[in-house]
């Protein structure tokens, strides 16, 4: 995943109105969701939905 398209997922929501809180804007520019990820699914961390990581198992989608 590119810091361009991780800034681009942030500044979407911070325009529709979801994400607001200076402080988790920060957080979020500072921790990118691929750190969390399986390394197969690293490229889609910018999405903006539920990701499978395993077992039956998700990653939350980043706030919507």
């Amino acid at each position: 995943m590119s810091e361009q398209r991780w800034e681009d997922l942030i500044q979407n929501l911070i325009s529709s109105g979801i994400l607001k809180s200076p402080q988790v804007i920060t957080a979020m520019r500072k921790v990118s969701r691929d750190k969390f990820l399986p390394e197969n699914i690293k490229v889609h961390a910018a999405t903006d939905c539920p990701l499978q990581i395993g077992s039956g198992q998700t990653a939350s989608a980043p706030l919507s």
